[in-house]
């Protein structure tokens, strides 16, 4: 009897279509980390003219890209592992490579998903509205930036094997960003923090998405922090690969 060993298209089309079906029923979390940086837009209505458009809504998708890649995609990872998902896939005849695949595919549609929602919400409650490029550009942008906090929590998940563990760390670390980077951008903890802010990945990630959304101001900084972002983004994935174990044993 001979046995057929699928393709890697057609397992990783297998993949895909188990982790959107896990995703549909974690639509509890997914509907949350999407309606936070809505209620951002929401409640920062009057800081629009002062700050700028492009000002606001990048820091709103920064924040839903720092839940996604440390509320959503490190704890996803970290039960799973717990379950002993990974290494009843690893005996399968599917390519490894594709399993982490499958998972980032996911999460780039969240992110994809989650700009909408932001440009959505920021026509309707800040009557918002920018050029057809910037929000392409935005898009790009906004993949790029979501790669960075996927290896963040990439790194959390390398290093660290407890999901209770894992999921306390992605919200310290989570509360970290966000107390500090919504402070630390208006100056409010003083003008040290806040050049440290500019050039955390909190800071980077929002600089470029300002940015993309408005391309005549688009400057040498702003380049500079598309860089450290790339730059960030291949220190914390490769870390997070490396120290990736598929078991909690």
């Amino acid at each position: 009897m001979q046995t057929s060993i699928p393709s890697t298209a057609t397992a990783l089309k297998s993949l895909l279509r188990a982790d959107l079906t896990t995703q549909w029923r974690n639509r509890r979390s997914m509907i949350l980390i999407l309606l936070v940086p809505v209620i951002i837009l929401y409640s920062w209505r009057p800081l629009v003219d002062k700050f700028g458009a492009a000002y606001i809504l990048s820091s709103a998708i920064t924040i839903g890209l720092v839940a996604i890649g440390l509320m959503g995609y490190s704890n996803s990872i970290a039960r799973d592992r717990e379950k002993g998902v990974f290494q009843r896939l690893r005996v399968a005849p599917v390519p490894r490579w594709s399993i982490m695949v499958s998972r980032l595919l996911v999460q780039l549609a969240m992110i994809l998903l989650l700009v909408v929602f932001v440009y959505v919400g920021g026509y309707y409650f800040d009557h918002v509205t920018i050029s057809a490029s910037g929000y392409v550009v935005t898009l790009f942008t906004a993949l790029i930036s979501g790669a960075l906090y996927l290896s963040i929590g990439q790194i959390i998940v390398g290093m660290l094997k407890n999901p209770e563990t894992v999921n306390a760390t992605s919200r310290m670390v989570y509360f970290i960003f966000i107390f500090v980077g919504m402070l630390g951008q208006f100056g409010q903890l003083g003008e040290q923090v806040k050049t440290i802010t500019e050039w955390s990945p909190y800071g980077v990630v929002r600089n470029i998405l300002a940015g993309g959304m408005d391309i005549s101001h688009w400057t040498h900084d702003t380049t500079l922090a598309l860089l450290a972002t790339i730059g960030y983004t291949i220190v914390f994935a490769v870390i997070g690969i490396r120290n990736f174990k598929w078991s909690i044993k």
